[in-house]
């Protein structure tokens, strides 16, 4: 009998485990899903992607190499939207994303690159470094709180 109890102990651990992975797993890919939307707003001038995946709260602020918007609505309507109008193209890459979750809170990091060309000059950029993106889980959905992004010119060689 004791055998029986111990075998069905093991199997619902295994059983809240395998839950507990899948959960963690669907987070990780819900959270991938959002830099990837993030992506292609600030790639096409987009505020949509911000405004659905972005917590609106008072005093937030997002930092972008040593400039910061705050607000949701400073961010779109001062940074993402007016891109479009100012590049001819811009390319962002995020690589190497690594998520860390705990208990409704989570952050990512990402190496980035930054590439573009400015309608006005015609200056292109090329420049690499790295992103880092804060979340908290509201009513069930990954929200980013705070974003911070930092690069610099690529080295030429």
């Amino acid at each position: 009998m004791t055998k029986y109890i111990v075998i069905s102990i093991l199997s619902m651990l295994a059983f809240f485990s395998n839950a507990h992975d899948e959960s963690h797993m669907n987070d990780e890919k819900q959270i991938t899903h959002i830099i990837h939307q993030i992506k292609y707003g600030w790639e096409n001038g987009d505020g949509k992607p911000f405004l659905k995946h972005f917590l609106d709260f008072k005093g937030a602020r997002y930092f972008e190499s040593g400039g910061q918007n705050v607000g949701l609505n400073d961010l779109i309507e001062h940074h993402v939207e007016p891109e479009k109008d100012a590049l001819v193209f811009l390319n962002l890459d995020f690589s190497n994303i690594q998520i860390h979750i705990e208990d409704g809170f989570a952050w990512a990091t990402a190496d980035t690159e930054v590439k573009g060309e400015v309608k006005k000059s015609g200056k292109t950029f090329d420049k690499a470094g790295f992103q880092t993106f804060l979340f908290k889980k509201v009513d069930g959905d990954w929200k980013v709180l705070h974003t911070h992004s930092s690069s610099r010119n690529r080295v030429k060689k």
